[in-house]
């Protein structure tokens, strides 16, 4: 159970937080995102990871010189986190969407923006108030990854059936365009789970024309 005030979205999280970072911890960030490392910003920059769980991403673009913030409101998969990857230079918060009320309030902008699997649960209005938040957060030439999970949702949590065609849209309403769009199977295997892959940026090029859509 979660107090009133952690985000309905994190339901389950705390309980099973050992677990997950165990599974989380289990495959690479290459192996995850391998569809858009060619995406990554090629000098070092301003990043951060929103619903950062153990920290397994983070501490991965850490060590390609990155300067992260891991945004990650399930307290015991912060403690986790701040101990699995001590020895990264990670500044951790305590903040969640859709508002990002403590990272905005910080009026610092980011070169890319990594949500994976966190998107799912967050219903309607809160995926386009987070969307807008997103689209606030991002510099001019900066991207945001996110991954969306499709399938059975597991007992106890809270997930949507949100699509990449539907997030798609809602990103173009924020100024945003999408600049990769794939699917894959679950690299942990569970039956029926399958994943979209998207990476949004500004329109580039005279005019505000868009980029090509990299399937």
């Amino acid at each position: 159970m979660i107090d009133s005030k952690s985000p309905a979205g994190t339901a389950g999280y705390g309980e099973a937080a050992e677990a997950l970072a165990e599974q989380y911890e289990s495959v690479s960030f290459a192996e995850v995102h391998h569809e858009v490392l060619h995406l990554l910003p090629s000098e070092p920059g301003v990043v951060v990871d929103v619903g950062a769980g153990s920290g397994r991403d983070a501490a991965a673009l850490a060590a390609l010189g990155h300067r992260v913030v891991a945004v990650e409101p399930t307290a015991e998969l912060r403690a986790l986190g701040r101990r699995i990857h001590a020895g990264r230079e990670i500044e951790w918060l305590d903040d969640s969407l859709p508002e990002l009320s403590v990272l905005r309030r910080r009026a610092r902008r980011f070169d890319l923006i990594l949500l994976t699997a966190v998107w799912m649960h967050l219903d309607e209005p809160e995926r386009s108030a987070g969307m807008a938040a997103l689209a606030e957060l991002l510099t001019a030439e900066g991207q945001a990854f996110l991954t969306l999970r499709h399938g059975p949702v597991p007992e106890g949590r809270r997930m949507f059936d949100v699509s990449a065609d539907e997030t798609v849209a809602l990103a173009r309403r924020h100024g945003l365009d999408v600049v990769h769009l794939g699917e894959r199977a679950d690299l942990h295997g569970r039956h029926g789970v399958h994943w979209s892959h998207l990476a949004l940026r500004r329109p580039v090029g005279a005019g505000g024309d868009r980029p090509p859509v990299r399937r």
